[in-house]
């Protein structure tokens, strides 16, 4: 942009922050002085006029946080503020991952996205019924709504492989491999959506990952071949990053093929640490550092959270990955009950858990598992206890325990499991990896169970401030920069001259995430859970102030951008 006639007032201008400018330099005392959406002047004493001042003597500034892993793609819809996360920072958020997207979609297959959505993202179908905006049904169709809707942080998306499988499969989508001419048909769909302004291809291939009646999500059924020319569809256009969450039949060595083949970086979710099998996780990084090592372009996507959950048993997402629970899924109310009642398969349940897994959300660990709450007056004493204990007491083995108490209530009881990366010094190994991007806050999904939108807030208070296992630099790095520059967000990331003003004003004494708690604020009133943010003074989204220490604020123009142009 050309230089701002600085005898005219800027916009704003904020006043002797210490500024953590994205990259690796020590922060500096500076004025920041934006103008039209822009940086427009760094400088130690900003002699210019200002519309509007803010002394941040004592307080932080850095970039907006860079969101790599939400599924906001429905929420985004209804919400143009995709709430929780403005109030935490972010300030541009990537939507599409995993490939669980609802665009391309035939009103023909929508009921039938809604309710994978509804297993594979723990959303509620009455929620997605009553929200979503179906005015589309192509990728671009779908861009071009969310252009015209506006949001009030920017967007990037992928082209999602489970929908481009279900628009040219159809109901065979998620039971049987695709033949030649239907990989091609795909290929057409993946290039198409690049022209529209794909960020990128996102698929997977984890176990985890069940739809509509327990069959596996439509990506998951993808030969090594189909993967491949989908990869090569969108390296056509010369750009785009390859977004995979991996099963443990998918071996890094074929990752590393895609991104030498395709020439395209290649980001691998969700690598956890998983207590049962610590050395896992680490294997899969080292995979990752010898391809950059031979200039073979790879990142892991890790969490700086515990991955906690609640759930009850009538969808119970933690185990849903388990072979033996396949009988329960797609069951429901009377059918669910007795499922969970016979002998048989709690006892092959028991038996797949007493063995260690390279890859699984829940890992036999019910000291892990707490009750959060009971629908029956007379077993409130069971709250904030762990199912272990409460087992040991009653004289049953964990699960039965459980379950029992699960089906004497109707399959009301509300559980928290903290299922992987609970290890302080393994997690900060893996976050303090070189070629790690911290992320999967999976905003947007698992509404009801599940919120680490706040993922950033923790990142910089706990990890850096607390614990001191980074410093506040490499956390801001770790949080704007490094995903700006492996996604190829233009002028982002960085607290720049020129650059977009996505803004993050913090105390660095305080900024974290408050407990959670929930609002019932989707459609019909429906519950999500959620947290407050602490310590965040202001965040702006290409200089407009979305979200201060009283939160998100709803009367503020929507000036976030869909981002369809990437380096």
């Amino acid at each position: 942009m050309p230089p701002v006639n600085l005898s005219h007032p800027v916009d704003l201008l904020i006043r002797q922050a210490l500024v953590f400018d994205g990259s690796l330099n020590e922060p500096q005392i500076k004025d920041v002085a934006v103008h039209q959406g822009r940086i427009v002047a760094l400088e130690n004493a900003f002699e210019g006029q200002a519309k509007q001042t803010i002394d941040a003597k004592g307080l932080a500034l850095m970039p907006g946080i860079i969101d790599s892993h939400t599924h906001f793609d429905a929420q985004i819809t209804w919400d143009s503020y995709v709430r929780p996360s403005p109030a935490m920072g972010v300030t541009t958020a990537v939507i599409g991952n995993c490939g669980f997207t609802i665009a391309p979609c035939r009103p023909q297959d929508r009921e039938l996205t809604m309710r994978n959505l509804t297993q594979v993202e723990g959303m509620s179908l009455d929620v997605l019924k009553q929200g979503i905006d179906w005015n589309f049904e192509t990728f671009p169709e779908y861009m071009a709504m969310l252009k015209q809707k506006g949001s009030a942080i920017n967007i990037a998306a992928y082209v999602g492989h489970s929908s481009v499988r279900t628009w040219v499969m159809g109901e065979q989508a998620n039971k049987r491999e695709a033949t030649p001419e239907e990989i091609n048909a795909m290929a057409a769909l993946v290039k198409e959506a690049m022209a529209a302004g794909a960020l990128g291809f996102a698929t997977s291939t984890s176990p985890a990952h069940n739809g509509e009646g327990g069959f596996p999500m439509p990506s998951r059924l993808a030969s090594d071949e189909e993967m491949m020319q989908l990869t090569l569809a969108m390296a056509s256009h010369g750009r785009g990053v390859y977004m995979v969450t991996k099963g443990g039949q998918m071996s890094m060595s074929f990752l590393q093929s895609l991104a030498q083949t395709s020439g395209r970086p290649v980001m691998v979710a969700a690598l956890l640490h998983n207590s049962t099998n610590p050395q896992a996780v680490f294997n899969d990084m080292a995979a990752i550092a010898q391809a950059n090592a031979q200039g073979v372009p790879m990142i892991g996507q890790v969490s700086c959270c515990p991955l906690t959950m609640d759930f009850t048993f009538a969808s119970a997402y933690p185990v849903e990955g388990l072979v033996s629970w396949r009988p329960a899924m797609g069951l429901s109310h009377d059918a669910l009950k007795a499922c969970l009642s016979d002998a048989s398969f709690r006892q092959a349940v028991k038996d797949e858990l007493s063995q260690t897994a390279t890859f699984r959300l829940f890992n036999n660990e019910w000291d892990k598992v707490h009750v959060v709450q009971t629908a029956l007056a007379h077993h409130q004493a069971y709250e904030q206890q762990s199912v272990a204990a409460l087992a040991q007491q009653a004289g049953k083995d964990a699960l039965d325990f459980a379950l029992d108490l699960a089906l004497t209530e109707d399959l009301q009881t509300v559980f928290t499991a903290q299922l992987l990366n609970s290890d302080t010094q393994a997690v900060g190994q893996l976050l303090n990896d070189p070629h790690s991007l911290v992320s999967l806050s999976d905003a947007g999904a698992h509404l009801t169970f599940f919120n680490d939108a706040g993922f950033g807030l923790h990142l910089l208070g706990h990890w850096a401030r607390d614990l001191g296992l980074m410093t506040m630099t490499q956390a801001v790095h770790k949080l704007t920069a490094q995903p700006a520059k492996v996604l190829g967000l233009k002028d982002r990331g960085h607290l720049k001259m020129g650059f977009a003003a996505d803004l993050m004003l913090f105390d660095p004494k305080t900024v974290g995430r408050g407990p959670k708690h929930r609002v019932f604020d989707l459609p019909g009133g429906a519950a999500r859970l959620n947290t407050l943010a602490t310590g965040v003074h202001g965040v702006w989204v290409n200089g407009q102030l979305i979200a201060d220490h009283d939160g998100l604020k709803t009367q503020s123009a929507l000036a976030g951008q869909l981002l369809t142009e990437f380096n």
